[in-house]
């Protein structure tokens, strides 16, 4: 289980995967109102709604973290080392259309799990403390609420970063024996239902998820979320990845 920042491509994990998984909807639908209060009457059975439509779709987490565990590779001593990066999702990172935001999370868990959106509360509650004071274990919620799915990006203009990048690696000259290939498996028709995801296919061939994106461009893939099998994915060498980041 993993929260993948979609500016940054940082993938933070959990130290264990969690027990349970709290997923809520709320429809878009309030009372209707007057001008002096709520519009309803005393021959009604149910008061008028509005349908206003949108909603929210939440997603509660309870993790755990324990730097004191047997055999754990964790070298630190205090959790919070752990669970920082997940107190900063909430935080005020981004910036949409003139307005502070946190940042665009992607929540993924196996294959299963994708769901876009944005980290807004979390609570944790210390135990195990040190001689010196260090919280060594953590029970960390975190709420998520869902946010519409990115669109397919156009092609970036080559004035930005993102644009420049696009445009070097794909008039790179690389030669074709350092190009290997991947065969997509899994996933429905149109790509999605579990199939393979670009940042596990970054992680396998290079290490690092982050580089998902310079891959989504040189397969000149618009939308990342969905590949549609079966097809191969052309894996550019990580010498060639790394002279456009």
């Amino acid at each position: 289980m993993a929260f993948l920042v979609e500016e940054t491509g940082v993938r933070l994990s959990a130290l264990l995967n969690p027990d349970t998984l709290v997923v809520r909807r709320t429809a878009g639908v309030q009372p209707r109102r007057a001008p002096g209060g709520p519009l309803t009457g005393a021959g009604l059975a149910d008061d008028p709604l509005l349908f206003t439509g949108g909603g929210r779709t939440e997603v509660d987490l309870h993790l755990l973290f324990d730097v004191s565990l047997a055999g754990s590779s964790v070298t630190t001593t205090d959790v919070r080392d752990l669970t920082a990066p997940l107190w900063a999702l909430a935080e005020n990172a981004g910036v949409e259309r003139g307005q502070a935001r946190p940042p665009l999370v992607r929540f993924v868990w196996g294959k299963s799990w994708s769901i876009p959106g944005v980290v807004v509360a979390v609570a944790e509650r210390f135990e195990a403390f040190s001689a010196l004071g260090a919280p060594q274990r953590s029970w960390l919620s975190l709420r998520l609420w869902r946010v519409g799915e990115p669109p397919p990006r156009a092609a970036a203009p080559a004035a930005s970063p993102a644009g420049a990048a696009a445009l070097a690696l794909t008039s790179m000259d690389i030669p074709e024996e350092e190009i290997g290939l991947h065969e997509v498996v899994g996933g429905g028709d149109d790509g999605r239902n579990a199939g393979e995801r670009l940042d596990e296919i970054a992680a396998r061939y290079y290490g690092e998820p982050g580089l998902w994106r310079l891959l989504a461009v040189f397969n000149g893939i618009a939308d990342p979320t969905a590949i549609p099998p079966p097809r191969s994915l052309r894996i550019p060498p990580l010498w060639a990845l790394r002279q456009v980041q």
